[in-house]
């Protein structure tokens, strides 16, 4: 059992969680608990390690003979070692170190989210979320935009990043991508409702930030942009929110 927190395994854990830097210069990030474990084994997603506390329930059990068949490495360490490495007040006891890759991207695009300076980690999980479990084929990380691979965004996504390509791109990558597309910019101050909007083409759907909305790259890019009505009060929606409904729009009109 691993008592030290100066074990290398250990230590490159805490660096993973701590530090995009670390997670880009070793191409890999680390997930926590049970459930996002077994989303990475069952999804065929490469994992390095996994470190595990001695006294795990049988849902946890069962995890470790997956990843002994699949000839993943997996060593306990005691529960101090696991509080000290651990991003969660309360720790689940089980942690994997994954590679980083990325996911195909399909050969033809109809439906893609770009996310403009979504600095937000719990945002920009739960949008990646909503663009999973929604059918977005593809998601590209404006400059400006949180690491996806940070833990908060990788907890919020709840397994999104196991099933959805996501790419950091610049502004001409983007266009690139997005070429033969119509696209879309959500803007609270937009004259067209979303539901007037035609989402049946194939299109890119621009979500821009918290605090100061579309950068003028977003705005240069986009051919439309759409609001979403709010009769009531409230001033704004935060991304999260915004996204999906917009997302959700997107999809409705296509069923």
């Amino acid at each position: 059992m691993i008592t030290s927190t100066h074990n290398p395994k250990v230590q490159l854990a805490r660096a993973l969680l701590g530090r995009a830097r670390e997670r880009r210069k070793q191409d890999a990030f680390v997930v926590e608990g049970v459930r996002l474990a077994e989303e990475a084994l069952a999804s065929g997603w490469p994992i390095r390690f996994a470190l595990h506390v001695p006294d795990l329930g049988a849902r946890a059990q069962g995890l470790l003979g997956g990843l002994e068949a699949a000839g993943v490495e997996h060593l306990p360490v005691s529960t101090e070692v696991m509080q000290s490495i651990s991003e969660t007040e309360t720790p689940q006891g089980v942690l994997a170190v994954l590679e980083q890759r990325q996911l195909r991207l399909p050969e033809a695009l109809s439906f893609v989210l770009v996310l403009d300076s979504i600095r937000d980690p719990g945002n920009l999980g739960s949008l990646l979320r909503t663009a999973a479990a929604a059918g977005v084929q593809a998601v590209f990380l404006a400059p400006g935009t949180a690491d996806a691979f940070a833990p908060k965004v990788v907890r919020s996504g709840m397994g999104a990043h196991f099933h959805l390509p996501i790419r950091d791109l610049d502004w001409d990558g983007i266009r690139r991508q997005v070429s033969g597309l119509q696209v879309f910019l959500a803007d609270a101050q937009a004259a067209t409702p979303c539901w007037q909007a035609d989402f049946r083409p194939p299109l890119a759907l621009i979500v821009g930030g918290e605090a100061e909305g579309a950068t003028s790259a977003a705005r240069a890019l986009a051919r439309e942009a759409v609001c979403i009505p709010m009769p009531g009060r409230a001033e704004s929606l935060n991304a999260a929110a915004a996204g999906a409904i917009l997302i959700y729009e997107v999809m409705r009109r296509r069923m």
